[in-house]
């Protein structure tokens, strides 16, 4: 069974799997400790503390362990923020960032979002307009972990070390492929992204941050990961690092042309895909396109019966009511979202029987829904100013992709100048329908309160 969601969690490398079992044997004791078996381990939890620095490209005593990458992030945010409090408590963050960024950050202070443009990608002059005098802390992820588009992290870094203010950089999703390049401050990473054991995170700070640990004091890890350490799992995590970062360049080649072929061949055989994220500056194993009149849900297991592991960013399948904040802050299709992101090893095989299994698993999700086949026929007579109206169409209690089927099915009944509004109440329709406008070239008006949800009028001008 093809698994394709490397980016949630990779597969165990056989490195970890080896370095696992093998310190199993020497890794179990007290490395602070002073009898034999506490020495040893403390030996293994050096030469791992040593080459997972050489790969982060920072001072070995300035890396710690932590049980999670969550945990790392929550510890680099509340540590940064409570050691320059003196500066003041406010933040900035790209509005993509990973959820654990963010809610780390919004229970710390005042908090500011910088947009992305349409690929998810950040500009650093939007950095330099944020900052303020009582910045303590600015966040940029590496790589975006749902689309994939890599940040301008060294520019970034710049602007923020101009203006001293320290850059914590979320590099989960890219530590397995390369360093993180600039000068950044802080950094955090989790072992189970790049094929280590789940259980272990990174958390790097440079000497000279002010950073203040939050809890309280203990004697391990410099205070910053407080409790015994999982020497085994810290040892594997290490040694898969190095492993994947050794064959980093030529599996990348050849997931980035696997990945170039999905792009290019989704949109010729699934109508109506938008692929996002940016097609160049971008992870080489990750891809993500939304299909319209889909829900995310039902693909998603429409793909596991045919023996493929994706996920989305849908908001029926997120366990809430609204759409991915990252395809939310990009401005483009949340519905029927799927991410592909492929693990070490993933086969040209295995990509092709996904392209053949995948336009059947959408059409079939769309007939279940009622989604119209195709958009209204063009050459309808524009309408007199006197005899346009306006179509409701009533979606209120009904969730994504609904209210744009509803649209698509009667776009066709107005003429050309005539609107539809649309009542709806899903928090995906005010991203959805109007990406729905740029891909159908119809005219997205606006939206209105209304009872109990929000009105969005469109205009049919094709």
């Amino acid at each position: 069974m093809p698994y394709f969601d490397a980016a949630s969690s990779a597969p165990l490398h056989p490195v970890a799997r080896q370095a696992l079992r093998a310190s199993l044997d020497e890794g179990w004791a007290d490395p602070a400790r002073l009898y034999r078996e506490g020495r040893r381990a403390a030996l293994l939890l050096d030469a791992a503390r040593e080459a997972a620095a050489e790969a982060v490209g920072c001072r070995p005593d300035e890396l710690v362990f932590t049980p999670s990458g969550t945990h790392a992030v929550h510890a680099g945010v509340t540590g940064v923020l409570s050691g320059r409090r003196r500066v003041g408590r406010h933040a900035a963050v790209s509005a993509v960032e990973h959820s654990s960024v963010l809610h780390a950050v919004a229970a710390g202070g005042d908090v500011t979002e910088v947009p992305v443009d349409r690929f998810g990608a950040v500009s650093p002059d939007s950095y330099g307009e944020v900052l303020r005098t009582d910045t303590a802390l600015a966040c940029l992820q590496s790589a975006n972990h749902e689309v994939g588009t890599e940040q301008p992290v060294a520019a970034v870094a710049e602007v923020c070390r101009s203006r001293g203010v320290p850059l914590l950089v979320d590099a989960a999703q890219s530590l397995g492929w390369g360093p993180v390049e600039g000068g950044w401050s802080v950094l955090t990473a989790s072992a189970h992204k790049w094929g280590g054991p789940a259980g272990v995170g990174l958390l790097a700070v440079r000497k000279g941050v002010r950073f203040a640990p939050q809890g309280p004091a203990d004697e391990r890890e410099s205070g910053r990961a407080p409790g015994f350490q999982n020497i085994p799992a810290v040892v594997a995590a290490a040694a898969s690092l190095r492993a994947v970062r050794a064959e980093a360049a030529a599996e990348g080649r050849r997931l980035r042309e696997l990945v170039d072929v999905i792009r290019a061949r989704v949109p010729e055989l699934v109508p109506d895909v938008e692929v996002v994220g940016d097609p160049l500056r971008r992870l080489p194993h990750l891809v993500t396109f939304s299909c319209l009149y889909v829900d995310g849900e039902a693909l998603l297991h429409a793909l596991d019966l045919a023996d493929f592991s994706v996920n989305s960013g849908s908001s029926c399948t997120s366990g809430t009511l609204t759409p991915s904040h990252v395809l939310r802050a990009m401005g483009v299709l949340s519905e029927g979202n799927v991410r592909v992101s492929l693990p070490s090893g993933t086969t040209a095989a295995e990509v092709e029987r996904y392209l053949e299994v995948l336009p059947g698993a959408v059409a079939g999700v769309r007939d279940r829904l009622g989604a119209p086949a195709a958009p209204p026929a063009a050459g309808t007579p524009a309408a007199s100013p006197a005899a346009v109206g306006t179509l409701v169409v009533d979606a209120i209690g009904r969730r994504c992709p609904i209210p744009v089927i509803e649209l698509a099915k009667v776009i066709g009944d107005v003429p050309v100048g005539g609107t539809v509004t649309v009542l709806a109440d899903d928090e995906a329709a005010r991203l959805d329908i109007p990406a729905w406008c740029a891909m159908r070239g119809q005219e997205y008006v606006g939206e209105r309160p209304a009872d109990h949800g929000a009105a969005f009028v469109v205009r049919r001008v094709s």
